[in-house]
């Protein structure tokens, strides 16, 4: 499913070069539930970016699905992640101005589906997350719990090949939060393959898999 071979990343900083992640094997197969975990400076933004197609390694291979993607365009990369990638960010990324249904409908509309197929997806999807009562809701009239289930429904529209969470309940209370793990867990039982990029324990806990990112090398688990 996902394969990342001896990733490094590094930035230019004045005439310095500075390392990021420096090596990186990780091995992500279908049906896989999986924590990256580790400290603030420990690298999991650039590996959530690069694992996400946001950005490119400055070495190494990063395989989805069998396609080496490393040399791959930014036209190309966004393609990519539109079909392969749902994303489900701590912020939530709604549009103020849209309702719950329109917001989960952005993907599709970026894939030219009709306007009555994208309704009928996004509802669907609306009604898996347990919010088809609130699909003409805007985000300001949502709680955080329901604003992360509008995240997740619309991140699940196109049906990508995986669900990529960057800290998705890091805005969240604990009980919330747990409702909204329990919610990747039901979808990851029905065989979707999700990363979750953490930062608390409890929320690592409970995913099948843990690995852990510390100054740049994975410490735990990897390929």
């Amino acid at each position: 499913m996902l394969k990342l071979k001896d990733i490094h990343k590094s930035y230019q900083q004045g005439q310095q070069e500075i390392p990021i992640l420096k090596g990186i094997d990780l091995h992500v197969k279908k049906g896989d539930f999986l924590a990256i975990m580790g400290p603030s400076g420990s690298g999991k933004s650039t590996l959530m970016n690069i694992i996400g197609c946001l950005d490119q390694a400055t070495a190494g291979s990063y395989k989805i699905e069998g396609t080496d993607i490393s040399h791959f365009s930014d036209n190309q990369l966004a393609d990519l992640r539109n079909q392969k990638i749902g994303f489900v960010f701590q912020n939530f990324n709604l549009m103020p101005k849209l309702t719950a249904c329109q917001n989960v409908e952005l993907p599709l509309t970026y894939m030219k589906v009709s306007k009555k197929e994208r309704r009928e997806r996004a509802l669907e999807m609306l009604s898996l997350v347990g919010l088809e009562d609130r699909s003409e809701f805007k985000p300001m009239e949502l709680s955080g719990g329901q604003k992360q289930r509008v995240a997740i429904a619309r991140a699940l529209v196109t049906n990508p090949s995986f669900i990529l969470g960057d800290e998705p309940t890091g805005a969240l209370d604990t009980k919330t939060s747990l409702q909204i793990m329990e919610l990747f867990r039901e979808f990851h039982q029905a065989g979707k393959t999700i990363v979750i990029i953490t930062h608390e324990p409890e929320v690592a806990s409970l995913c099948e898999q843990t690995v852990i990112l510390r100054d740049g090398n994975l410490v735990q688990g990897g390929a």
